[in-house]
């Protein structure tokens, strides 16, 4: 089983990866409602001094590179939006692999709008000043193709550990926040959210570090 860490300790290790004299990147994977994206922005104002100028820091969101819902429609997926097989593995290799040439300067890359339930493509500036990278998704340490080709990209990997019973909390409260009805909620929690975050717990592989979170 990993080690566990706190996340004062993980703040210190993004200190330690920003002394490297290359880019780094940082893997924060969970489930869905484990609040990955809450703690990579915390991580990101705490671990350095930012400024517009010259930021160190970066978030690379994994929900950027979801399928376009006419795909998914297409191939009978739509359903299940949100599933393993609905993200484009390979662009986000690609871009992992851009991020970590010099030569690329700043990168465009895309960012997920919830609210609409769509990609943006370019939506965010990664500037050529960031050394670290926080990449973060439910997937990103999944023990199966095409996921594992991510693996090596990664100096560190975590995985966020919270409760089924919990996440069925957190989850609920944020569709209630979206408009959606109880049976629509029910839906999306027994059919897609629920066993996306069994398939993570299940079937990632071993991170470096687990980082355990109860209720917020």
């Amino acid at each position: 089983m990993s080690d566990l860490i706190d996340e004062a300790t993980l703040i210190t290790h993004c200190q330690r990866l920003l002394k490297n004299d290359r880019r780094t990147f940082l893997a924060i994977a969970g489930a869905p409602g484990s609040g990955k994206s809450t703690l990579v922005e915390r991580l990101a104002r705490k671990t350095a001094v930012q400024s517009d100028e010259d930021p160190r820091v970066a978030i690379l969101p994994m929900d950027g590179f979801h399928y376009d819902d006419s795909i998914l429609k297409a191939r009978g997926r739509l359903h299940r939006k949100g599933a393993p097989d609905t993200f484009d593995v390979s662009g986000l290799r690609s871009t992992l692999m851009r991020l970590a040439d010099p030569a690329e300067g700043n990168m465009a890359v895309p960012v997920f709008d919830r609210k609409l339930e769509v990609s943006r493509g370019s939506a965010r500036i990664i500037p050529q000043s960031v050394q670290l990278v926080l990449v973060e998704g439910n997937y990103l340490l999944l023990d199966e193709d095409p996921w594992r080709s991510l693996h090596p990209m990664f100096d560190l990997k975590v995985i966020i550990d919270v409760p089924e019973e919990e996440l069925a909390r957190r989850l609920r409260k944020r569709w209630v926040q979206y408009g959606l009805d109880e049976t629509q909620i029910a839906s999306k929690l027994d059919d897609n959210d629920l066993p996306n975050g069994r398939a993570v717990r299940e079937k990632s592989v071993m991170a470096d570090y687990r980082l355990v979170q109860s209720e917020r």
